[in-house]
């Protein structure tokens, strides 16, 4: 799948097929297409997920994310509404968490 807008290759979910292609545009790009508008908080939350999944190889658990960011599981539900995890993942061009169904 292609989403005429991006111009990137997104798989079924809309996760990015190629991780290289991911950009802070991109991020911006795909929260629009969640009906999301991406604030300086969210895309910090995205840059240090990516930052954690290079150094450890993979995506962080919700509650040791929320841990190292200094916040609770709940703010970051209150700010992404449903799935903090997944939406980070995918607007940040990472694999899609283990725990999601």
């Amino acid at each position: 799948m292609t989403t005429d807008v991006l111009n990137v290759p997104l798989d079924g979910e809309g996760f990015l097929v190629n991780r290289d292609d991911w950009s802070e545009a991109i991020a911006v790009q795909l929260a629009r297409g969640d009906d999301f508008e991406m604030t300086g908080q969210v895309m910090e939350f995205i840059n240090k997920a990516r930052a954690m999944y290079d150094e450890d190889g993979v995506v962080p658990p919700i509650r040791i994310f929320a841990k190292k960011q200094g916040v609770s599981t709940k703010d970051l539900y209150d700010i992404f509404k449903k799935g903090p995890m997944k939406l980070i993942c995918k607007w940040g061009g990472l694999p899609k968490p283990t725990g999601c169904v």
